[in-house]
């Protein structure tokens, strides 16, 4: 299972996230959010202070560490609003970087809204109409017009809750015309994208950010500890104006004693319900919904749509060129060798969320792809007992001991019987690659079976669920009957192994139904 890490370094807080990626899923394994007011000083004074570099960057440092622990497969590090608009911008990624252990991009306000974009649809509840996103953050607002999932406008411009009470609120409470000028600001920077967009009905409207759950708490007085709650309420306009006029009167004390309201978030809470209520306002929006999602999730989704990592899976150069010139060495057929490695690879990547094996384990998938068919040198005659013989005694550089030995294990199973107890060369295995051998070992034989024809008729292999069956659909650039009669004799062993009937449909033809009567003309 795919996993990676995001780190977002706002003008309010820090935010950090480990999660694990499965088609259609996202599951949380650590996250963290501190809040720093890295903004404060550069919307103040134009520069990130020292006392707030040297927090963050001991913060970086702390997160690193726990996203060190989770062996992630990519990792991207961005910084937005306070850190776009610093003067030592540069010694700030510097040190920041030197912190994480890796480069930190300073993103557009544009790109801050993709990711933001992209968090929302991944996290849901989301529609499939017509949807308007307002992200509130600490320097600036994301203002995103979303069409069936898809970004259709979006806008970022300087409303966010530090940024705007460095700029305007200088007193507890703030004066009334600290208040008007604010406000005056706001509906400025909103009129363009109001334009642009329009105040055609929307299906939903979705406020993520800090300043979006607490205005969701205070409304409905929800307390800080279970601020998961905040997603499945709503606010109206109604609400929003009468906690706008009530929050607007209080000092920072005041606003602390409010349920839902956190004490840092007391002092910002002001220009973050300014913005939302104005929003909702120029957008003629009635009521409002909550998404504990944002910049973090954008990345996440981000690296997982990229595949970031899929190389781990992979053989690297030199594995290649070893596995390779040991296939010719023994007068395998070269083109079919890279075509088994080829389909097995897919077909660990597509069955990934059955198997759940670590990267590396793909790699020695594709190696014992090439190398199955050595032992027809010796004989033709138990040929894979004899390509386990040539594996486990070769000199393989890129490869260490238990690799070579997985690789000649799972040459000597690819076809015939399974490893069972009076192999002893399986017994010699731990139970955890006992475990991994004989997951891959499906895969291995249903990957040469796509190939007995060594005509390489197949182009393409994805595979999806049906009814509790693995569907697994090939598409053949010409007829492939001896190549999905072969494969359909692996449906057993992999029933065995894996506890699902196994499909076969060719996309140039009707069904092969694995295991029972076949349809296929």
């Amino acid at each position: 299972m795919p996993r990676y890490a995001a780190i977002d370094i706002g003008s309010n807080s820090v935010r950090a996230l480990v999660a694990e990626v499965v088609p259609g899923k996202t599951r949380a394994l650590w996250s963290d959010r501190q809040v720093t007011r890295l903004g404060e000083s550069v919307f103040r004074e134009g520069r990130i202070s020292n006392q707030a570099m040297d927090a963050v960057c001991s913060l970086l440092s702390r997160m690193a560490g726990v996203i060190g622990k989770h062996d992630v497969d990519g990792m991207r590090a961005v910084a937005t609003s306070a850190v776009r608009d610093a003067g030592n911008q540069a010694r700030f990624l510097e040190r920041a970087a030197a912190a994480i252990g890796a480069p930190v991009d300073v993103i557009s306000g544009l790109e801050e809204a993709r990711l933001i974009h992209l968090g929302v649809m991944a996290r849901g509840p989301h529609t499939d109409g017509r949807a308007l996103v307002i992200d509130v953050g600490g320097g600036s607002a994301e203002i995103i017009l979303s069409e069936h999932g898809a970004r259709k406008e979006a806008f970022s411009k300087p409303l966010g809750a530090v940024r705007l009470t460095e700029i305007f609120l200088k007193h507890d409470p703030a004066e009334a015309i600290e208040l008007q000028r604010m406000e005056q600001y706001i509906a400025e920077k909103l009129e363009p994208c109001v334009a642009r967009i329009g105040t055609r009905p929307f299906d939903r409207v979705i406020g993520t950010s800090a300043s979006a759950a607490a205005l969701l708490c205070a409304i409905h007085r929800i307390p800080n500890s279970n601020r998961e709650e905040a997603e499945r309420r709503k606010a109206t306009a109604r609400q929003a104006r009468r906690l706008y006029k009530e929050i607007r009167r209080k000092t920072v004390a005041e606003r602390r004693k409010m349920p839902g309201v956190g004490p840092r978030r007391a002092e910002i809470l002001t220009p973050g319900v300014a913005v939302f209520l104005q929003a909702m306002d120029a957008f003629q929006v009635k009521t409002l919904h909550y998404a504990a999602a944002g910049v973090r999730d954008g990345i996440i989704a981000d690296l997982a749509s990229r595949r970031v990592g899929r190389e781990r899976s992979l053989l690297d150069r030199d594995q290649r060129r070893v596995v390779e010139q040991m296939a010719r060495k023994y007068g395998v057929a070269v083109s079919h060798a890279r075509q088994v490695a080829a389909l097995a690879h897919s077909l660990f990547e597509a069955l990934y969320p059955l198997h759940k094996l670590p990267p590396e384990s793909g790699r020695l998938l594709q190696a014992a792809a090439h190398l199955h068919d050595t032992g027809h040198f010796i004989s033709d005659s138990a040929h894979h007992k004899h390509s386990a013989y040539i594996v486990a005694n070769a000199g393989m550089p890129g490869f260490t001991d238990t690799e070579r030995h997985m690789i000649a294990m799972l040459c000597r199973f690819h076809r015939k019987s399974m490893p069972g107890a009076r192999h002893e060369g399986y017994q010699l295995m731990t139970p955890e690659e006992r475990r991994r051998l004989l997951l891959l070992l499906p895969l291995l034989r249903l990957a040469d079976s796509l190939d007995r024809s060594h005509e390489q008729n197949i182009e393409q292999v994805a595979c999806r669920e049906r009814g509790g069956a693995v569907v697994l659909e090939v598409r053949s650039r010409s007829e492939a009957d001896l190549d999905l009669w072969a494969a359909e004799r692996v449906a057993d062993v992999f029933r065995e192994i894996y506890g699902r009937s196994l499909q076969l449909v060719n996309m140039r033809s009707r069904e092969w139904s694995c295991g029972g009567s076949s349809d296929y003309e």
